[in-house]
């Protein structure tokens, strides 16, 4: 099977479950070829847990939950070590986190040491316990939930923190004709019901077939255009940083790969900057204001900034 006809069955397969969001498939699946992680933050009930259990379950990988509470310890991320009785010899005991797949919903509601061992985790790829390195299985991703509406019993997870993970997407709600499908499918299709289209193998394949695809000078100083306008602008407090540059480059190079081609053009980058550079920025209370929040802010800058013609 050719890699675009891999991604196609991919991003079909969960559209089986994920009824109507096929741009935030697409963005998803952008982001773990990407090698990225993925902040999901909508409301609940538009199916941010079934797009997470789906997207593993397609691609035959381990995925584990982890409902993120005030009491969940750093330990039950990474794993801890204790003494076996019966051999008295010390044993170590995995965390959520070996796995390929990990949702960590309502990080929000994790205390932030626990919040500190997930991101740890997530940009090392790798956990340390009592002078012990522990490799976590590859493809590795997480797909952390957050509820924006929600603020009663939450912590506020760090501007800093926030720029682990590649991408912030929100699902929305489907449209009228999608959710009037959804009510009339009776029994319907659930993630646990999918059969894997691919496995982790065939992912870290299209991985290295990202690294092909190619990005001309033109695009790589849009980019660069895009971050230091963030950077320049009096609306914006805190500007992209240089990881935020790369971050926009690596994943235009594989939403090229996702969208079939193998040359990065100008509206992958405006498609993905909202998504990769918004929860990178701060706003300045003018920006604020005129802007609601950080999205509306970087559309508008692209609104600004000269597009390349190839």
């Amino acid at each position: 099977m050719s890699a675009q006809n891999q991604i196609e069955a991919l991003i079909s397969n969960i559209g089986q479950v994920i009824v109507g969001k096929r741009d935030v498939i697409e963005l998803t699946v952008t982001a773990m070829l990407t090698g990225g992680h993925v902040l999901l933050e909508d409301i609940p009930g538009v199916g941010k847990t079934q797009l997470a259990a789906s997207l593993a379950a397609s691609c035959g990988g381990a995925f584990n939950r982890l409902q993120l509470t005030p009491d969940v310890m750093p330990s039950d991320v990474t794993g801890f070590t204790l003494i076996d009785q019966s051999t008295r010899q010390m044993v170590f005991r995995q965390g959520a986190a070996f796995c390929n797949f990990l949702l960590a919903d309502e990080i929000n509601r994790a205390s932030p040491k626990t919040q500190s061992a997930l991101l740890e985790v997530m940009e090392e790829s790798q956990i340390s316990i009592d002078g012990k390195t522990y490799e976590i299985p590859t493809p590795f991703m997480v797909l952390a939930t957050q509820n924006p509406i929600d603020t009663f019993g939450t912590y506020h997870l760090p501007e800093a923190q926030m720029d682990r993970f590649l991408m912030r997407l929100k699902m929305g709600y489907p449209g009228r004709d999608n959710e009037l499908t959804i009510l009339n499918k009776t029994g319907r299709l659930q993630a646990k019901d999918l059969s894997p289209v691919t496995g982790p193998d065939g992912i870290e394949e299209l991985k290295l077939l990202v690294q092909t695809i190619h990005c001309s000078e033109r695009i790589s100083s849009y980019i660069l255009d895009i971050t230091e306008a963030t950077r320049q602008s009096e609306e914006i407090l805190l500007g992209v940083s240089p990881r935020g540059s790369l971050a926009l480059h690596h994943a235009s190079r594989s939403f090229a790969l996702v969208q079939g081609r193998d040359y990065v053009a100008p509206d992958d980058v405006k498609r993905l900057a909202p998504h990769v550079l918004s929860h990178r920025i701060l706003l300045t209370p003018q920006g604020r204001s005129r802007y609601g929040g950080a999205e509306k802010a970087i559309l508008a800058l692209l609104d600004r900034i000269e597009v390349p013609t190839c």
